[in-house]
């Protein structure tokens, strides 16, 4: 069973970490289209980002369960904490390196796959060690993923004014009527 987690779990960072770039352009894909927000980053603020790791997440977990999780008590925790694990790593690598350097993509996308690589990690950690496995992580781990999901499933369209869903250039909550990927780059190349 080790090895089938490990095999996984590090496989799982290559393909969220894919999947969860391609989450990046979809909302500009599909012609601004409002429902693709529940999973879609709509405009660059720090939570669109973490959205762009859990969506990916989330789906590569069902797919574990189904094929091999529910032998494992510890699945639901497991899951949670890696899922947790990544918008907290990315928020304190990208607020850690932007009070030195100026915003730049490379490090963004590093940022991204490191947290990727360390919610999977941590999740393999946790199902490879046998560790909390009793009932109250079990329904600890499901009451989290489910409340992790509501919030990224509307926080796009009912967002909180502070700096986490603030789109940096501009400003503006949510789902911007005015913003476009085809004139941010225009603006960017201007400046």
């Amino acid at each position: 069973m080790d090895k089938k987690i490990t095999r996984w779990e590090l496989s799982g960072i290559l393909l969220i970490f894919g999947f969860g770039t391609t989450l990046h352009f979809w909302f500009a894909w599909t012609g601004y289209w409002h429902p693709i927000a529940v999973i879609a980053a709509v405009n660059e603020s720090t939570w669109e980002h973490f959205k762009m790791a859990f969506w990916p997440g989330l789906v590569f977990g069902i797919i574990e369960y189904f094929r091999w999780g529910r032998e494992l008590k510890n699945f639901f925790i497991a899951k949670f904490l890696g899922l947790i694990a990544m918008p907290l790593i990315t928020a304190g690598l990208f607020y850690g390196y932007t009070v030195f350097w100026h915003h730049n993509l490379p490090a963004d996308i590093a940022v991204f796959f490191v947290s990727i690589a360390g919610g999977q990690l941590l999740s393999m950690y946790i199902l490879g060690k046998g560790r909390l496995k009793s009932s109250g992580f079990v329904y600890a781990g499901i009451i989290g993923l489910l409340l992790m999901t509501a919030a990224f499933s509307t926080q796009s369209y009912f967002p909180r004014h502070n700096f986490l869903f603030l789109h940096p250039e501009g400003g503006g909550y949510g789902i911007l009527e005015h913003y476009d990927d085809h004139d941010h780059l225009e603006q960017e190349q201007a400046d």
